[in-house]
């Protein structure tokens, strides 16, 4: 808990939990989904048919709050940065404290320096577009 987050917030934040059902089909398959993703460029593409850009902007931003988090930034700066309301900062705060650590383990994979390249694509159409086709 970061020194600015009243106990009231994270009481709160602690009842709204929701338990997930990750046997069910369409869950099964969103995890499918994102496991069978193999480099940056159908990641996002992906993420761009899945998701609004006002959503991929919301998730990032939240990885962002995470990644801030993690540093001990407080929680207004937190805020400033990535327009994310105390009450989602706290619970992204549960999460990244919390016992699953997805959090924790996705901001030590990127923390890591990239050693394979091969995913990286240079294209002449821009950062992230390309016009390669399925095989």
């Amino acid at each position: 808990m970061n020194k600015n987050t009243s106990v009231g917030t994270v009481e709160l934040i602690e009842g709204i939990g929701s338990k997930i059902d990750w046997n069910i089909k369409s869950n099964k398959q969103l995890v499918d989904a994102v496991l069978a993703i193999k480099n940056a460029d159908e990641a996002r593409r992906f993420l761009r048919d899945l998701m609004t850009e006002k959503e991929i902007k919301e998730f990032a931003n939240r990885l962002e709050a995470a990644s801030l988090l993690s540093k001990d930034v407080q929680y207004d700066t937190i805020s400033e940065d990535t327009g994310l309301s105390s009450s989602t900062i706290a619970r992204i705060s549960k999460w990244l404290n919390g016992s699953l650590g997805g959090y924790r383990l996705i901001l030590s994979r990127l923390s890591k320096p990239i050693t394979n390249h091969h995913h990286l694509s240079k294209t002449p159409f821009g950062k992230g577009l390309s016009l390669r086709t399925r095989t």
